[in-house]
């Protein structure tokens, strides 16, 4: 915050917010907590009574059977019973889940209709379902583009998130921000966060010994020739993503590319932008990757609550993509703009600091994450083994570890990876990887055995920085999600929506939540349980809502600074955060723009032809949008370029 102004504005902002906390405090006090719909339901037979000894979960296609013992129904797994009610309206369950009847019915394949008892989730503050879950991220998002600096702002928005989820009591606002459910000891305790800060450590490991061990500048010189001018060096970026398609390798194509992308001056927040877009939405269709198996998961959940036959999860999963139309234009976005030069707003800024003066940065940017050392002489021999070998081992490994965790010899191909630990097969080709990059590097004589061990330490610190942001942000996206977001904001829209425009309001709701949680995961896991059943009731085609909900996680995942892949792909380009993120959400709001026109379009002419007409139609809009988008970001581009000569 060097400027005065820039200070004023700071704290004008954080008043603002203070005020309004006071005034929530007051206006919510001694209110009731309110009390939502969850994700799982009973169905039982006849209207309200157990027959048959049936009593069919949500989760289960095929139905259980239990044993009626007085109002106690008892599976067959001891100790499991669920209680019914004398007047048949609730059933609760032996950990005290209370399911309430509902008036929905459902059949299934062979026509027996059942009751729904939807689960009761009793909320932990009267804030939830409303406008003011959003506050969280609002604070965390507008403080850090006003002050760019991200951490201050990251812990102001947990603050505002426990105090609201704590209802203003002090003592439990500093016991949710530091354990209890979504602070720093709970986050950290969760293993899918776990997996991924391992695989941060492993991956900075890696990194750091294939710089020491020759092999980052051996790609580096390999690059230069390859890539010897500002197009070919943004192309081989755009293309490297496509190698690391198991993971989003914005973190890992960003240190790689970095050397070369400043020799031929991009600009850091250029290559950041190239590598974040890319990432997100090609590992969102790549099946051997952890997000292409968690949505097949989310999936085959659905498939199974809806009694859906003659239809596999993979089948959805596939059929998706041609509807992902967020994460291709995304992808097609970034060619636009390398091949045509389309830098507009705050990247023609720095684009045109880089191209005049060969600096890739500001002098006064805050850059996340350290840069590793490089100290190779021109004369130093250095062969693409340096660089090879590590790269191969990390790919054997990967698929080594899929296919024995996966049980190829059981599952097939395929099937494999739908039961494979993606997470572990990334952690563990990381391990290896830099295990070989030391090798070589030992080999080469271009590093001894404990400066060896010495990089394995410094490059496992090296993402303290990464981690510091993401435990912040993903405290920030539980507490918001406690307080039932996704709830509210469909609720806004759900009652009053035409069949054409549901794919648009997926696709919409889908964008505000991942870039006010910076998670996509979170997002699919909300919005699948909403869009199948939805799609399923109203005839649309059930690719065309997974589609919709899948790009509009992909854009939060995208853009937002809270999200784990815009901090990696800062880290990565080793550039500042807020600048990387306010230099690339023109584009991203572009390719969402003609996304959601599409999508309302795709779903007018669905509701008029057909499942065909919605296939048909979508692949015309994405080669008539193409079009419109380059048109949009020329015209852009010109009036940028026109005010800044002004």
């Amino acid at each position: 915050m060097e400027k005065k102004s820039t200070k004023i504005a700071y704290f004008v902002a954080l008043g603002v917010f203070i005020v309004v906390l006071v005034i929530l405090g007051i206006q919510f006090k001694g209110k009731e907590n309110p009390v939502f719909v969850g994700d799982g339901a009973f169905y039982t037979t006849g209207d309200g009574v157990f027959l048959d000894g049936i009593l069919k979960t949500a989760d289960d296609s095929e139905g259980s059977k239990y044993a009626l013992d007085g109002s106690y129904y008892v599976s067959p797994e001891a100790g499991t019973y669920f209680e019914l009610s004398e007047d048949g309206n609730t059933i609760v369950g032996a950990d005290g889940t209370e399911y309430v009847k509902s008036e929905e019915k459902s059949k299934d394949v062979n026509g027996v209709e059942y009751t729904t008892y939807e689960e009761q989730v009793y909320s932990e503050t009267p804030f939830a379902g409303t406008f003011w879950s959003l506050l969280p991220p609002i604070v965390a998002i507008v403080l850090a583009l006003i002050s760019k600096e991200v951490y201050s702002s990251l812990f102001l928005g947990c603050l505002v998130g426990a105090l609201l989820y704590t209802q203003f009591a002090p003592w439990d606002t500093i016991v949710t921000l530091v354990g209890a459910d979504y602070g720093i000891i709970s986050v950290l305790a969760d293993s899918g966060n776990m997996g991924i800060i391992v695989f941060l450590v492993t991956l900075g490991i890696m990194v750091d010994l294939m710089n020491k061990g020759g092999g980052s500048e051996a790609f580096g010189r390999w690059a230069e020739k390859v890539a010897n001018n500002r197009k070919k060096s943004q192309l081989l970026a755009w293309i490297a993503p496509f190698v690391f398609i198991f993971n989003q390798g914005c973190l890992l194509v960003g240190v790689i590319m970095r050397p070369v992308t400043d020799k031929t001056h991009i600009s850091r927040v250029k290559l950041a932008y190239i590598t974040d877009a890319m990432g997100a939405p090609l590992v969102s269709m790549s099946p051997i990757s952890d997000n292409g198996v968690y949505l097949v998961g989310l999936l085959a959940a659905e498939i199974a609550a809806l009694n859906l036959t003659g239809v596999g999860a993979y089948d959805l999963y596939f059929g998706m993509f041609q509807f992902n139309l967020y994460g291709v234009f995304s992808v097609i976005t970034v060619l636009l703009v390398i091949l045509f030069g389309l830098d507009v707003g705050p990247m023609y800024k720095a684009e045109k600091l880089a191209i005049e003066t060969g600096k890739t940065y500001s002098d006064t940017d805050n850059l996340i994450a350290t840069p590793p050392e490089t100290d190779f002489a021109e004369d130093c021999k250095l062969s693409m083994a340096n660089f090879l070998a590590p790269m191969i081992t990390l790919i054997l490994t990967i698929f080594a570890v899929v296919f024995y965790t996966g049980q190829i010899w059981v599952n097939g191909f395929i099937g494999c990876f739908g039961h494979a630990n993606i997470q572990m097969a990334i952690a563990m080709c990381f391990l290896t990887g830099s295990i070989a990059a030391g090798i070589v590097g030992i080999k080469s004589k271009l590093i001894t055995l404990g400066g060896a061990i010495d990089k394995w330490t410094k490059g496992a610190a090296s993402m303290m920085q990464v981690i510091m942001i993401l435990v912040c942000a993903w405290s920030i996206s539980g507490l918001t999600k406690s307080m039932n977001i996704g709830q509210f904001l469909t609720g806004v829209v759900q009652d009053s929506i035409p069949a054409a425009l549901i794919p648009a309001i997926l696709f919409l709701i889908g964008v505000v939540v991942s870039f006010a949680t910076g998670s996509s995961w979170g997002v699919w896991a909300l919005g699948m349980p909403i869009a199948l059943p939805m799609a399923n009731a109203m005839g649309i085609p059930l690719t065309l809502a997974i589609g919709a909900v899948v790009s509009g996680g992909l854009f939060g995942d995208h853009c937002s600074p809270i999200s784990d892949t815009t901090i990696m792909a800062s880290a990565g380009a080793h550039c500042s955060h807020v600048n990387h993120v306010s230099t690339q959400l023109p584009y991203a709001i572009t390719a969402a723009s003609c996304a959601a026109v599409c999508y309302v379009i795709t779903g007018i002419a669905q509701a008029f032809l057909g499942a065909n007409g919605s296939l048909f139609t979508s692949l015309i809009l994405l080669a008539v949008a193409i079009v419109v988008e380059l048109a949009v970001l020329n015209v852009i581009r010109l009036r940028t370029k026109k005010t800044k000569q002004a």
